[in-house]
C-alpha cells in the first residue's frame, strides 16, 4: 500500500490514510503524536575487552517508556548540509504518524531523524509505508544507505526495523548519559538503499 497523496485504506480503520509532505500547520500535531511504547523484552549490551555483545532478553514486569514532552528536536549534524523532509500519515484530520529524514551528501547517507506512529495506528502498516516514503526520498537524493538510532529498550522498534531490512551497524554506550534515558544504549542500524526488501 504505497501512496504519496492518494488515500490508502488501512485494514481495521474506517477510512483512507493519506501520506503527504508535512505542512507548517502540522507542527503541533506532530509534537502530539504519542511515541510511547511497552515491551516485555529489551536488548542487553555487554561490554567485553574484545568488543560488545548484544542479545534480546525478557523483562518482568513489561517496561513502559514515555518520551519527555519537552524533548528538543535533534539538531542536524554539521555535515548534514543536504535536503531534509518530513512526511505525515493523516486519517481525516488526525495525524497518525510521521517520518523525518535528512541527507548528508558527503557520505551519501539518509538519516531517519524521527519516526513515530500513534498507538491506535500501530500494526496497520503505517510505519512501513512511512519508511517506504523515506526510501523513495533516499533514492531521490542519491543516497547509498539509510541510517537510524534506536534505544536498546525499544525492542518493538528494533524488530520492525530488522523486518524492513535494517541491520545493526554500531552502538554508543554513553549517548544518553545525563538524560532521562541514562542507562540505555544507543543502537545504530542501517540498510543499503539498493538492497531489495519485500517489506518495503
Amino acid at each position: 500500500m504505497h501512496t504519496t497523496g492518494e488515500g490508502t485504506t488501512v485494514p481495521g480503520t474506517a477510512g483512507p490514510v493519506v501520506y503527504r509532505p508535512a505542512r507548517p500547520g502540522d507542527r503541533d500535531a506532530l509534537a502530539g503524536v504519542d511515541s510511547s511504547f511497552s515491551t516485555d523484552s529489551v536488548y542487553e549490551v555487554t561490554v567485553t575487552e574484545g568488543g560488545f555483545g548484544l542479545r534480546r532478553i525478557p523483562v518482568t514486569p513489561p517496561l513502559h517508556k514515555t518520551f519527555p514532552d519537552d524533548e528538543p528536536d535533534e539538531p542536524a549534524a554539521d555535515d548534514d548540509t543536504g535536503p531534509s523532509r518530513t512526511m505525515v500519515a493523516v486519517a481525516g484530520s488526525e495525524v497518525c504518524g510521521f517520518v523525518t529524514a535528512s541527507f548528508a551528501p558527503w557520505n551519501a547517507r539518509l538519516t531517519i531523524r524521527d519516526i513515530a506512529v500513534a498507538p491506535a495506528w500501530r500494526g496497520k502498516g503505517i510505519g512501513r509505508n512511512l519508511m517506504r516514503l523515506a526510501l523513495g526520498f533516499a533514492r531521490e537524493c542519491g543516497a547509498a544507505h539509510m541510517w537510524l538510532e534506536v534505544s536498546s529498550v525499544n525492542a518493538p522498534a528494533v524488530g520492525a526495523y530488522l523486518r524492513m531490512g535494517f541491520t545493526f551497524c554500531g552502538l554508543d554506550t554513553s549517548l544518553y548519559d545525563g538524560t532521562e534515558s541514562a542507562g540505555e544504549v544507543a543502537l545504530f542500524m542501517s540498510r543499503r538503499v539498493d538492497r531489495p526488501a519485500p517489506e518495503l
